[in-house]
C-alpha cells in the first residue's frame, strides 16, 4: 500500500486556450492531456491513491473517454470547485495517504525524476515543491518605471507539490482569499517552511496554443516519460 495520495487538479475550463473543450481534454499526440498526466503517476507508483478533480458537467465525458480507450487505472473523481482552493479542499476529504501530492492536470510532461525528487524529500522535510531556474532577464515594474533584478534570486514553481497530509489539512483550515496562488503559498502562510527540489524544464503548464505545440514536440521526441 502506498503512503501517497495524488490529487490531479483538472477543474479548469481553458478560457485562455479558446474553444469550448477544456484544455485538460485536448489531445497531445492523439491522447488527452489529462490521461497523459494520470498515466505518468500511475506508472511511477501504481499503488498510490489517485484522485482527479473535475467539473461535474465533464465527468460523463471523462468516463466515456476512458471507456473508449480501455483505460482501467483506478482513481476517484471529486467535484472541482469554483477555485482551485475549493477543488483541493473537496479532494482532501477522500485522501487516505500519509503524504499528499497535488499536481496540475495540464502538466503532462513531468518526468519520473522530478516526482522521485519530491516524493523522496517529503519524508524528511514535510513540504516540498519542484522548481527550475529562470533563464530570462527580469525587471520589476513600479508605477512609472522598472528596475532590473537578479534572476538568480528567483525560480519558476512547478508541481507536484507534496506535503505531509496533516500539514496540508492544517493549511486548508484557513479561509480562501484571492492571493492564494498554489498549495505551497497556503502552506507557507500557515507557518510551514517550503523545501525546493529540482524540477524538469519541460514540465510546463499547458495554458496556450503555443504550450500545446511544445507538448506535442516533447512527447513525440521523448515518448511517454
Amino acid at each position: 500500500m502506498s503512503h501517497f495520495s495524488i490529487i490531479i487538479t483538472a477543474g479548469g475550463i481553458g478560457k485562455r486556450m479558446g474553444g469550448t473543450l477544456p484544455k485538460q481534454f485536448m489531445l497531445v499526440q492523439g491522447k488527452p492531456i489529462l490521461l497523459h498526466t494520470m498515466e505518468i503517476f500511475h506508472a511511477y507508483d501504481s499503488t498510490a491513491q489517485l484522485i482527479i478533480t473535475l467539473p461535474n458537467e465533464w465527468v460523463s465525458y471523462w468516463k466515456e473517454l476512458l471507456h473508449e480507450r480501455n483505460c482501467t487505472i483506478p482513481h476517484k473523481l471529486v467535484d472541482g470547485g469554483s477555485e482551485r482552493y475549493h477543488s483541493i479542499k473537496n479532494a482532501l476529504s477522500v485522501c487516505t495517504g500519509e503524504f499528499i501530492a497535488v499536481h496540475d492536470g495540464v502538466r503532462p510532461l513531468v518526468n519520473h525524476k522530478t516526482i522521485k525528487n519530491c516524493f523522496d524529500t517529503v519524508h524528511e522535510k514535510g513540504q516540498v515543491i519542484p522548481v527550475v531556474s529562470v533563464k530570462e532577464s527580469l525587471r520589476m515594474i513600479f508605477d512609472d518605471t522598472s528596475k532590473a533584478v537578479p534572476r538568480a534570486n528567483y525560480c519558476l514553481v512547478q508541481t507536484p507539490q507534496v506535503f505531509k497530509a496533516e500539514v496540508l489539512r492544517i493549511a486548508y483550515e484557513r479561509e480562501f482569499h484571492a492571493a492564494i496562488t498554489d498549495d505551497a503559498s497556503l502552506v507557507e502562510e500557515a507557518g510551514f517552511p517550503i523545501t525546493l527540489v529540482e524540477g524538469n524544464e519541460e514540465n510546463i503548464k499547458i495554458t496556450t496554443q503555443l504550450d500545446l505545440k511544445i507538448a506535442e514536440i516533447t512527447v513525440l521526441k521523448n515518448g511517454n516519460f
